[in-house]
């Protein structure tokens, strides 16, 4: 895996395990997200939320381009130690903010709202659906603010009343969401 853009561009990093139950965003899918994103945000400042958070290359990217805080939420320990000594590595310790969470039970529990928020959960997660739902409720996205959720062709957000546009790059795919309630 590498990262594609911003100060820390071209930089890899590998799972340390193929054991772990991760399925990280391929580099395929994750330039063609950023290069959306980057047509429709400014990265400077802004704070970022990976909801599973896996090996963290989402949040790694973020910050590469300017975001001022990540917040990653994961759950296997292990993932958290390997972010941990990534961000160390790449020397933007400052930057990430670490929870070793259920990220469904950390939504539920969460005040603070993002500019971004990312979420990639297993693909036959129970809560899929109810993602946008929580987040709403629990206005944990600013005004303004996008929803990204990855997910495969069993999920369909379309209906979501805050829903924009879907993405598809390969076997990915990705829903956004723009928050324009007050």
């Amino acid at each position: 895996m590498r990262i594609v853009s911003g100060f820390l561009k071209g930089r890899r990093f590998e799972m340390p395990s193929s054991k772990w139950k991760t399925r990280p965003t391929t580099d395929y899918a994750k330039e063609s997200l950023f290069n959306i994103l980057h047509h429709q945000i400014d990265y400077d400042g802004i704070e970022v939320l990976d909801l599973f958070s896996g090996t963290g290359s989402i949040a790694y990217e973020f910050i590469s381009r300017g975001a001022a805080k990540a917040t990653v939420v994961e759950k296997f320990a292990p993932c958290i130690q390997f972010i941990k000594k990534q961000a160390v590595i790449f020397k933007i310790e400052a930057q990430l903010i670490y929870h070793k969470n259920d990220a469904f039970r950390f939504l539920k529990k969460h005040t603070k709202s993002y500019d971004i928020i990312f979420a990639d959960p297993p693909y036959a997660h129970p809560q899929y659906q109810q993602l946008p739902d929580i987040i709403r409720e629990n206005q944990l996205l600013k005004k303004g603010g996008i929803l990204i959720i990855e997910h495969d062709s069993r999920q369909n957000f379309e209906n979501d009343s805050n829903f924009t546009e879907l993405r598809q790059y390969g076997q990915s795919f990705f829903s956004f969401f723009v928050n324009n309630e007050d």
